[in-house]
């Protein structure tokens, strides 16, 4: 055989195996968009044959709650979403712990946020598990459902918890007359756009409702779809995203208030040097009112400081430590609420596209600052790429010469000044959201195998 002809062999075997791999990478997605059909299908099926929960139709929760004189509890729930899995099974499926509590409620489940009423359902969007307690008349009693970290769910929700929820709405509800004024700030002002899919991000592409005639799993806006929707918009108005938008729903531990999962809203730890801590918070506290809000979980606490207006320093707390109800103020330090970190978040999937080219970063360690040959002192930017985006928008670094384990030292917009202080991915998100608009150029220095390099490529 002449070596033109091996040559052409190998390359036949080498498209050949290509054609394979995108085959089989193919049958992989249809696999897996098939399983996330059936289960969305199957929830519904299962939850209707069930009997217990309104399904998709929070008109008829209405009613009926009016009907019968009960509240409502309406669970989101992301489907083919893993976090939450368990409890929302446990719930669902009528765990004693809770069921007996919710036989109290008018149960609804809903498996979207098309079509969401905006100015009444505002959560952390980063969630894909979340619960309204509702009069009949949509006043909100209180919220269900926090996150905090990309796993680890059990640290951030309970059956415990969200029965002490619950437990506390049907105390609220019993007094509705009464606490009606002090209700009134759990709801926020008028958000940009009346529900999802009217924000440009997602217009066009879904309607208000489900495509069950259909593909029902692409006709689904999923919860962290609204938070990158809201991010877009602010950046393609090219004013930089807003802090509360940036960083939304801050968890009380930016303050020091390590929370009790398995409670209402019971303060478990109170970090050491903290705001807090300094405030006379302490570890047992039961935080039952925040700003004259009556507080029924830690999603409530979030709700509050999510709503916090730029200046605010202080908010009111009363606190049941004991037998006494204890009036604190909780301070609101300089900067507190960009301590939060984002890099847990779904919706930095987003920010990657925007503003790293698709690399996902994070500080590198000791040994990773030697081996790559970058600066060893710690007060010096070092972040390793632990993943790059492969395709689409997200291939954008990528496609300027960066790989997986490529350490980044610096980074700069156009010809402007390098910037080497940003330790972390949350801090170059900071950045980067506040001072460029898309279309920008970043240059990245990075180094790899001892080697300083540059690349650049557009923000979006």
């Amino acid at each position: 055989m002449t070596r033109a002809a091996a040559a052409i062999l190998l390359l036949s075997a080498a498209g050949a195996a290509a054609a394979s791999a995108v085959a089989l990478a193919q049958d992989k997605g249809k696999n897996k968009a098939n399983e996330r059909e059936e289960k969305v299908r199957g929830d519904r099926d299962h939850v209707v044959k069930q009997g217990k929960w309104i399904y998709d139709d929070l008109a008829a929760g209405v009613e009926e709650g009016k009907r019968a004189g009960k509240p409502l509890v309406v669970v989101f729930r992301c489907i083919p979403c893993e976090a939450c899995a368990q409890l929302d099974e446990d719930v669902l499926n009528g765990d004693p712990k809770v069921d007996a509590i919710l036989d109290r409620f008018v149960r609804v489940r809903i498996p979207k946020t098309n079509g969401m009423d905006l100015s009444l359902f505002r959560f952390d969007f980063d969630q894909s598990w979340t619960a309204f307690m509702l009069a009949p008349d949509l006043t909100v009693l209180g919220r269900y459902g926090t996150r905090s970290a990309r796993s680890e769910d059990e640290k951030d929700v309970t059956l415990e918890g969200f029965a002490a929820a619950l437990s506390r709405s049907l105390e609220l509800f019993a007094r509705l007359d009464e606490v009606r004024p002090a209700l009134a700030g759990k709801r926020g002002a008028a958000p940009e756009f009346p529900s999802p899919e009217k924000y440009p991000a997602l217009s066009g592409k879904y309607t208000e409702s489900l495509d069950y005639a259909g593909r029902v799993v692409p006709s689904c806006i999923h919860c962290h779809q609204v938070g990158e929707a809201r991010r877009a918009f602010h950046r393609a108005a090219g004013k930089g995203i807003p802090e509360d938008v940036l960083f939304p729903f801050p968890h009380p531990s930016v303050l020091g208030l390590s929370m009790d999962p398995k409670a209402a809203a019971r303060v478990a730890e109170v970090a050491a040097g903290s705001s807090a801590a300094s405030d006379g918070f302490r570890a047992g506290d039961e935080i039952v009112a925040l700003a004259g809000q009556p507080v029924v979980s830690v999603a409530d606490l979030q709700w509050v400081l999510d709503r916090a207006q730029p200046g605010t320093s202080k908010l009111d707390a009363e606190v049941q430590r004991g037998a006494d109800r204890v009036k604190l103020a909780l301070t609101l330090p300089g900067g507190w609420r960009r301590s939060g970190d984002l890099s847990w978040r779904t919706t930095s999937w987003d920010l990657r596209r925007m503003l790293s080219g698709g690399m996902f970063l994070a500080a590198a360690t000791p040994e990773e600052r030697k081996a790559a040959g970058a600066p060893e002192d710690p007060s010096r930017m070092a972040l390793r790429a632990q993943h790059v985006g492969q395709y689409g928008d997200h291939a954008r670094a990528k496609q300027a010469g960066l790989q997986k384990g490529d350490v980044v030292t610096a980074v700069r917009i156009g010809k402007g000044k390098p910037r080497r202080d940003l330790l972390t991915e949350t801090r170059w998100f900071e950045a980067l959201a506040e001072s460029t608009k898309p279309g920008d150029t970043l240059v990245v220095t990075y180094v790899r195998n001892g080697k300083e390099q540059e690349a650049s490529f557009a923000t979006q």
